[in-house]
């Protein structure tokens, strides 16, 4: 299953981790982003370039998740969309958006919106830290173990 990254707001030091997994593993891991992003030479990591506009790179995320794929987001939206659609959604900083969790994250993001639209000083994310990065690496390793052991082949004795 290949992993999708949501590329235009994740933070270099975890694409970084998304690209040594990736080469470790030989997992297909697609950057998709308005805007050129360096990617290694490589065979399983690559680069989709989409226009500018707003989602325009989150639309294409959507339409090119299937269900077992990975993607890589700080978008609640688009993480509620493509669990939606039985693909699974990682934050840069570790949290998995699943079925249970995403809808209080959606509400949570609206209650934020309309407080910072009525003037409320929300502040915003805490810079990341080596705790978030290793968090992040943590649940990659898992769901990439999950991965190979329900794509290993039965051997018969």
């Amino acid at each position: 299953m290949p992993i999708w990254v949501d590329a235009d707001a994740c933070p270099g030091v975890i694409k970084e981790i998304l690209f040594r997994a990736a080469e470790r593993t030989q997992t297909v891991t697609t950057l998709v982003a308005n805007q050129y992003i360096v990617t290694p030479p490589s065979k399983v990591i690559s680069m989709v370039q989409v226009g500018s506009g707003f989602d325009v790179a989150d639309n294409e995320i959507v339409k090119r998740v299937v269900a077992g794929d990975l993607v890589i987001t700080s978008d609640i939206p688009l993480a509620a969309e493509v669990v939606e659609k039985g693909a699974q959604a990682l934050s840069p900083r570790g949290e998995s958006y699943t079925k249970e969790t995403i809808r209080q994250r959606l509400n949570m993001r609206d209650f934020m919106e309309t407080l910072r639209n009525s003037g409320v000083q929300t502040g915003g994310p805490a810079a990341m830290n080596h705790a978030d990065r290793q968090t992040f690496a943590n649940q990659l390793d898992r769901w990439i173990s999950k991965q190979t052991k329900t794509q290993a082949p039965e051997t018969v004795l």
